[in-house]
């Protein structure tokens, strides 16, 4: 049976609670997260590349000259590719998608591969509660730096929104807070350890899990 650690606000030990095996305990396949997390970078990727097609260059309204006599060969426009200047052939475009099409239960399942490995590694801690009646920054900080193990980057899953967290975090470059309903694969293969609001763990439950 899978279990983790709960913590109270000082990075005290208050008990262990029993996670639902369906969602923390589900065997390992390496290729599956892999693919899941090839598939979660590129949906988030811009095509920032892009080139200007012969339509798009700016100038080459009339013909460079006249068509015969001139001993040169024979040119319409100098917004061709083959002129300097030109437009560009087969270049980058903006409008790419690099998109990964992936079946929705197979990225599903390597959510859950990745959340059980953690919690096997230790890498996951259960804070009971975050009370906070106004955004401090530092006393969010000094929150997460009591507990065991979070000494850089660290994943925040909270069970529902929180405004005084969200704004005291947007001034702590190593903390990322996110819903239970927005857990994805790159986020918790980035981070190397995630903290998760006791009340959150219903949620995922609900959420994740392969019937």
């Amino acid at each position: 049976m899978a279990e983790a650690q709960v913590y109270n606000q000082e990075g005290k030990k208050l008990d262990k609670i029993k996670l639902d095996p369906k969602v923390f305990d589900v065997a390992m396949k390496e290729s599956l997260v892999h693919e899941a997390v090839v598939a979660g970078m590129a949906q988030s990727r811009k095509p920032y590349a892009h080139v200007k097609e012969r339509g798009e260059v700016r100038g080459g309204g009339r013909k460079p000259w006249r068509q015969k006599g001139t001993g040169r060969a024979r040119h319409g426009s100098i917004r061709s590719p083959i002129w300097i200047g030109g437009g560009v052939t087969f270049g980058p475009r903006k409008e790419r998608v690099f998109k990964v099409r992936m079946n929705k239960q197979a990225k599903r399942k390597a959510l859950l591969m990745a959340l059980s490995a953690m919690v096997k590694e230790g890498d996951i801690l259960v804070l009971d509660e975050i009370k906070m009646d106004e955004p401090k920054t530092n006393k969010l900080a000094k929150i997460f730096k009591s507990l065991p193990g979070i000494e850089r980057r660290a994943l925040v899953v909270l069970d529902k929104p929180n405004k005084a967290v969200m704004q005291a975090v947007k001034n702590i470059d190593w903390l990322r807070v996110v819903g239970a309903n927005n857990l994805n694969i790159v986020d918790l293969v980035d981070y190397p350890k995630v903290v998760i609001l006791k009340n959150a763990l219903p949620e995922i439950e609900k959420l994740y899990s392969i019937k």
